[in-house]
C-alpha cells in the first residue's frame, strides 16, 4: 500500500527534477574531474604539466572544429563533411605556406568557407537535408583531396609558417592561443549577438523561428558557412603541427566532433548548448584518449569505451521533457 502524500510525491519529482538539470548542467565539469582523477591513479605520468599540454594540444583541431559544429547543432542540423573540409583546407596551407608564408591561412580559411557555403546553399536552398548534403560534401571534398595528392603527403618546409602554427611561446602552443581566441569570438557571437539569439530560436522551433520574423534560411546558410570557416582555422593549425598534410587528415573528425558538441550539452534535437560546453567535451574526449593509451588499453577497446561514454552522456543530459516524440 502506497503511503506517501501527493504533496510528498509531488516534491520528490521536483527534488528529482532537480538533480537531474544539475546533472545536465555540470556534467561534463563533473566527467572531466572523474577521468582526470581515475587516471592518475592508474599512471603517475598522467597528471603532469607536460602531459596536459599535450591533451590541450591535442584538442585544439576537435575544440575550433567543435565551435562551428556547435552552432549547426544549436540550429537542429548537423554537419557530417567537417573531417574533410579540414583535410582540403590544410592542404590548401600546405601548397601556399611554401609559396606566401604565414598568409596561407587566408586561402585555406577561404577554402573552408566556400566549402560550408556550398553545403548551406544545398541545405537552405535546394531544401536537401542536412545530413544528406553533408554526406555528399565529406565524399566530395575528400574525393578532391585524394585527387590533388594522389595519396601522398604535401611537405611545409616554410619554417616561419611552422613557427607560428605549430610553434611555442614558452611551454604554450600557439595552436592553442589560435583555439582559445576562437573560442572567445564564438561564444561572444553566440551570447551577445543577434545571429546567436537566431540561430538558439531555429533550433527551438524553426516554424516559431520564421512567423517571428527571422530569415530562416539565411541563418541556415551562415552557420554552415561559420562551420566551414572554422574547419579552415582547423585544417592550418593542424597543418602546422604535423608540418604537413596529408591525404587522410581530418578522417572521422566528423564523430568526434559532434561527440564532443553532445558531451558538452548541447543535445542534437538543437536551441541548447554552450561554446565552453564544446570545449569541455573536447577536453572529455581528448583526455579519455590520452589516458586509455597511458593505461595500454587496446585501441580496439578504447572505440567500445568512446561509444560507451558518449551514449552515457546523451542518456544523462537529453532532456525528455522537451521532447515530443523520440525517433
Amino acid at each position: 500500500m502506497n503511503t506517501k502524500t501527493p504533496a510528498k510525491s509531488i516534491e520528490d519529482r521536483r527534488h528529482l527534477a532537480n538533480a537531474l538539470a544539475y546533472l545536465r548542467k555540470y556534467f561534463a565539469i563533473l566527467a572531466l574531474l572523474v577521468l582526470v582523477i581515475v587516471f592518475s591513479q592508474l599512471n603517475e605520468r598522467f597528471f603532469t604539466v607536460r602531459n596536459f599540454t599535450i591533451i590541450l594540444q591535442q584538442a585544439v583541431m576537435l575544440m575550433v572544429v567543435g565551435i562551428g559544429m556547435t552552432f549547426v547543432i544549436l540550429a537542429g542540423s548537423i554537419d557530417l563533411s567537417v573531417g574533410s573540409m579540414v583535410g582540403l583546407s590544410a592542404l590548401t596551407a600546405a601548397i601556399y605556406a611554401n609559396k606566401i608564408g604565414v598568409w596561407a591561412i587566408f586561402p585555406a580559411m577561404l577554402v573552408g568557407l566556400m566549402c560550408g557555403t556550398v553545403n548551406g546553399l544545398i541545405f537552405a536552398k535546394g531544401k536537401v537535408p542536412s545530413f544528406m548534403a553533408t554526406l555528399g560534401g565529406l565524399v566530395a571534398y575528400r574525393g578532391l583531396v585524394l585527387l590533388i595528392t594522389r595519396g601522398a603527403p604535401v611537405e611545409i618546409i616554410n619554417m616561419r609558417f611552422l613557427n607560428v602554427y605549430g610553434g611555442r611561446t614558452g611551454d604554450v602552443p600557439h595552436s592553442v592561443i589560435f583555439a582559445f581566441v576562437a573560442g572567445v569570438i564564438g561564444y561572444i557571437l553566440l551570447n551577445h549577438f543577434p545571429f546567436g539569439r537566431e540561430v538558439i530560436a531555429v533550433g527551438g522551433g524553426e516554424n516559431v523561428a520564421r512567423l517571428s520574423g527571422i530569415k530562416v534560411d539565411r541563418v541556415k546558410l551562415l552557420v554552415f558557412s561559420l562551420s566551414g570557416l572554422c574547419c579552415g582555422l582547423a585544417g592550418v593549425l593542424q597543418a602546422g603541427r604535423v608540418m604537413a598534410a596529408t591525404a587522410t587528415l581530418g578522417d572521422g573528425l566528423e564523430l568526434d566532433a559532434i561527440a564532443a558538441v553532445v558531451v558538452g550539452g548541447t543535445p542534437l534535437t538543437g536551441g541548447i548548448g554552450s561554446i565552453q560546453g564544446t570545449a569541455l567535451g573536447a577536453l572529455i574526449i581528448m583526455t579519455l584518449s590520452n589516458g586509455l593509451n597511458m593505461a595500454g588499453v587496446s585501441p580496439y577497446i578504447q572505440y567500445i569505451i568512446k561509444g560507451i561514454v558518449l551514449v552515457t552522456a546523451v542518456f544523462l543530459t537529453i532532456d525528455r521533457s522537451k521532447i515530443g516524440i523520440i525517433k
